[in-house]
């Protein structure tokens, strides 16, 4: 039984039928060359986000999380009220003396991650910022 025949079977049984997706682009073209920065070992790319969460009373919490991409091991998480660039500087530096300097960073183009405190500080210590373009995943 074919696809459509069973979308028809659905719409007769009163059932919903779901909507086409659109497919993601892939990551990396055919011909093994990269449109992202892929990870090649430890230490090579992490990235960090920012994660929203509320309190049980309504106040809201920030959490920064710093991932290995290859390993996908946290680095860090760090969790505040408010976090400035500033503190976001602090946690990625916590990070690199426990778990040793990395090759680049990924990040969102958010006011804490371009900063200039946060740019000042990777030029300093070695690191490349990978900056995501907005709108990707």
């Amino acid at each position: 039984m074919g696809k459509d025949r069973v979308q028809q079977i659905w719409r007769r049984e009163g059932l919903k039928v779901p909507q086409k997706h659109r497919p993601r682009s892939p990551l990396w073209l055919n011909d093994g060359s990269c449109v992202r920065l892929r990870p090649l070992h430890r230490n090579h790319v992490c990235s960090f986000e920012f994660v929203q969460g509320q309190t049980h009373d309504g106040r809201s919490l920030r959490i920064l999380t710093l991932i290995d991409e290859l390993s996908r091991a946290y680095l860090a998480l760090k969790v505040a009220r408010r976090i400035n660039s500033l503190g976001v500087v602090e946690a990625l530096a916590d990070a690199m003396c426990l778990h040793g300097i990395r090759d680049n960073i990924r990040c969102d183009n958010g006011p804490e991650m371009i900063a200039k405190a946060l740019r000042k500080w990777v030029t300093k210590t070695g690191p490349q910022i990978q900056y995501i373009a907005p709108g990707s995943p």
